[in-house]
């Protein structure tokens, strides 16, 4: 039984650029005659001449184009990326946030259903609990990738909605302040999302996402609810999987219920009960060597925050030791780094496999291309690299 299990959504690179290809481009016109220009199209837009005013003086950051430029996030494994991100110390700190903000959570849950783990996960990975918000302009940064030539209107729209923020009166513009692509607060919302989905959960009468926590808490989970969020149901569980099995059926647009995987030989790892009527899909991060996990409906809220797999298996299993999960069995796999994947990603359309960037990123659509490559020369076809793959690529 076959369903899409990755939303439309995913066709599209986020703000935060994670796998959105680096086009080539050039800025000619001056940074001023443009910004001269923008805010003659902010007025037109009902922006007050006070909101608009916030970008007076605001000047170009060509650090910020560069930093655009050669994004090469997540280029980790699963396991690496995850040993230093979903390590002993973010699980302890975690379990007292949630602690300390018993009352708050507990309010959360009962409006929006997301569990305390989840939300947490996502407080800990972005920020550190906000010890990490960033300290660049949101407004520089949103007006240098606004003027810039790579992806203009999409910044466009979030310097627009950053200075709704202003004219809302939820933050002032010497107060807006984050990571060089312009997210802001300890969950990093880009300005639209914190316009649409931010909550003023403490009823100061503003929605401040860098200094409350009861606004951080309940608008993450008003956001997590608004991409689907299901009440009550899993998100993701650790599973061991049989030594010989399809194994093209661990793709997360192949969802089966529960107990069909559980007629394959999957079993959930901890012993926990998950109803066998649950559509489910089964992921690999590293390949059948690798960690297992079976992944729910509510893992398509996770790629809808954040379209790198590996992040999102990341903040997915944090949450799930935030919430009591053993460590996960590591396996044998091989981690797969950026120089390795660009070589990968090179062999692969040389091949005819993979008509992508070659950006060493061992993405979704590398993975697919690496699954037709498996399938084309016999291999298990795990989605996942491998020195026999490689060998077979190299072989004329």
């Amino acid at each position: 039984m076959k369903k899409p299990l990755l939303s439309a959504v995913l066709a599209a690179a986020l703000l935060t650029g994670v796998a959105e290809s680096g086009t080539a481009c050039t800025n000619t016109g001056s940074f001023d005659r443009w910004l001269t220009q923008f805010k003659a199209e902010a007025r037109k837009e009902g922006i007050s001449p006070r909101a608009i005013a916030a970008l007076d003086g605001v000047t170009i950051d060509q650090s910020v184009i560069g930093a655009d430029r050669k994004q090469s996030v997540f280029s980790q494994s699963f396991l690496e990326f995850s040993d230093r991100m979903a390590n002993k110390n973010r699980i302890a700190a975690g379990s007292g946030k949630i602690a300390k903000n018993k009352a708050i959570f507990q309010k959360i849950d009962e409006k929006w259903g997301v569990p305390a783990a989840v939300i947490t996960a996502y407080w800990a990975l972005e920020t550190d609990f906000g010890a990490n918000n960033g300290n660049q302009s949101t407004l520089r940064s949103l007006a240098t990738l606004a003027y810039d030539c790579r992806r203009p209107e999409k910044f466009r729209a979030e310097l627009m909605d950053a200075l709704r923020i202003v004219e809302r009166g939820d933050m002032p513009p010497e107060e807006m302040k984050g990571p060089w692509a312009g997210e802001m607060g300890q969950t990093q919302f880009v300005a639209s999302i914190y316009l649409k989905y931010g909550v003023d959960f403490d009823g100061d009468g503003r929605v401040d996402l860098i200094r409350s926590v009861p606004d951080v808490l309940a608008s993450s989970a008003n956001y997590l609810n608004a991409l689907g969020w299901r009440r009550g149901e899993p998100w993701l569980k650790e599973v061991r999987i049989p030594e010989h099995m399809d194994w093209a059926e661990a793709d997360l647009n192949i969802e089966k219920p529960v107990s069909e995987w559980e007629r394959k030989g999957v079993r959930i790892a901890d012993g926990s009960k998950v109803p066998g009527s649950l559509p489910a899909a089964l992921l690999l991060p590293m390949g059948k060597n690798g960690p297992a996990f079976l992944v729910f409906q509510n893992f398509k809220v996770f790629l809808e925050w954040n379209q790198s797999l590996v992040y999102c298996t990341t903040v997915a299993y944090l949450a799930s030791r935030i919430d009591g999960a053993p460590a996960v069995t590591r396996g044998h796999a091989v981690g797969f780094g950026y120089e390795p994947t660009k070589e990968l990603q090179t062999l692969l359309r040389g091949r005819g496999f993979y008509d992508g960037e070659v950006d060493g990123k061992l993405g979704l659509a590398t993975r697919a291309s690496v699954r037709k490559a498996q399938q084309k020369f016999g291999l298990p076809a795990d989605a996942y690299p491998s020195p026999e793959l490689i060998a077979r690529l190299q072989s004329r």
